[in-house]
């Protein structure tokens, strides 16, 4: 069985966690798309493990472990994370590997990263993290990027003296300080044995462990409506973190794919810029935010927080195809003695929309439709059967359904392993 999972809200829905549970039944892990942008965190007995690159699959003795071609990765980054997770006492060695074409994020990335962020107007700012992950994507896509293949050419250092210089005229025309090539030469020698190690020809042993009828897992990070095609535009990630992503960042055929799993909070968070209709300003988001923990976990960002939208829901379940849903955080409902769905966007004229508008400009104009549910005011964190949870738990969980359309898949009612219910996977 191979797997995509993918988040469907703006990210943060708990997708570490999911991955973590269904890498048991996996071989391979991949990870497809996205960069050190993005933070999974898994929660094991006492211990919490944040990976930003690395796939979590790693946490698994004997799981084999790629960065594939559709990520753009930071050496640096990685590297400190692969010293991180060794330091936690699991094995790298024969298991981890990064695609030859995957595309790195250097330095100067970086640098025009907070430097375009940094003159864009109020309003227009994008919210970037400012780790370099949009430079990186557009060198991709305009044939002057840096891949992993590149450190295995003789002339390597030679290539990152003429991007430097390259960068710095654009560092200059923006106002920002130039970079010296030395410095990025010196910086960049030690980086090549420490990742030779792991660089693969990915796509070989992607269809060698097909061949082989062996399990798949394909990991993305964040999510639908960051994606640069079906996300809220301009305010998205560089990449395609949607179900199609697996397949154009590891080099699998969609033949390859037997299921799609799409993971989503029981209500709705996001970080940075950008349209949120259903964020709330009072108490209630407050609450939100203080029971599920929401601050980012590669900014420590505070996470905006709303009731779970529907329409988005749905939207993401119509983009990715997916045939299970993993539904996270119940938990951080119990306390609320009334629950909010948003099932559509109501513009000025009372025209009712029930899919998200490509404009930003016409779902400024609306406000979400909203039906009531009563809340079961209990606590769920330690039920492990699902025919054990409140009722009013279960309509609620029922009626998202109904509204977002596919199957419930695994329901998570807290932060750890322990506290993730199969229903259907």
């Amino acid at each position: 069985m191979n797997t995509v999972l993918v988040g469907a809200q703006w990210g943060d829905e708990g997708k570490g966690k999911v991955i973590d549970f269904l890498t048991e039944e996996a071989d391979v892990v991949v990870r497809f798309q996205g960069g050190s942008n993005a933070g999974h965190t898994v929660v094991v007995g006492e211990k919490k493990y944040v990976l930003h690159l690395v796939p979590s699959g790693i946490l698994h003795d004997g799981k084999h472990c790629v960065i594939g071609n559709g990520v753009v990765m930071d050496p640096f980054d990685l590297m400190r994370e692969l010293e991180q997770v060794e330091s936690w006492g699991f094995e790298l060695k024969g298991r981890f590997h990064i695609s030859e074409r995957a595309h790195m994020v250097m330095q100067w990335h970086r640098a025009l990263d907070k430097a375009e962020e940094s003159v864009r107007a109020e309003g227009e700012k994008i919210g970037t993290t400012g780790r370099g992950i949009g430079p990186a994507y557009a060198a991709k896509v305009g044939r002057y990027g840096m891949r992993v293949g590149d450190i295995l050419k003789p002339n390597f250092l030679d290539l990152v003296r003429k991007q430097v210089k390259e960068a710095n005229i654009k560092l200059r025309s923006l106002g920002a300080l130039e970079l010296d090539a030395e410095e990025m030469v010196k910086l960049y020698t030690p980086m090549v044995p420490a990742l030779l190690p792991y660089v693969t020809d990915t796509i070989q042993l992607l269809h060698q462990n097909l061949d082989a009828e062996k399990s798949i897992l394909f990991e993305g990070a964040q999510a639908t409506m960051l994606d640069i095609d079906f996300g809220t535009y301009p305010f998205v990630t560089s990449s395609n973190p949607t179900a199609g992503g697996a397949c154009t960042g590891s080099g699998v055929s969609p033949r390859a794919i037997d299921r799609v799993i799409g993971v989503m909070k029981l209500y709705t968070t996001r970080v940075g810029e950008g349209p949120f209709p259903t964020e709330l300003f009072d108490a209630d988001g407050e609450l939100m935010r203080q029971r599920g923990g929401e601050f980012g976990a590669t900014t420590g960002r505070p996470r905006r927080c709303g009731w779970f939208d529907a329409v988005i829901g749905r939207y993401a379940q119509r983009v990715n195809g997916i045939d299970y849903w993993a539904l996270t955080k119940l938990d951080v409902l119990d306390s609320f003695p009334v629950i909010k769905i948003c099932t559509g966007y109501k513009r000025k004229d009372g025209f009712v929309y029930n899919t998200f508008p490509a404009d930003l400009e016409v779902l400024a104009d609306c406000e979400p439709v909203y039906e009531e549910m009563p809340g079961w005011q209990c606590e769920t964190s330690k039920i492990t059967d699902y025919a054990a949870l409140p009722e009013n738990a279960k309509k609620y969980i029922d009626r998202i359904l109904e509204l977002v359309g596919g199957k419930l898949g695994v329901l998570s009612v807290g932060p750890a392993r322990e506290t993730t219910l199969r229903i259907n996977v």
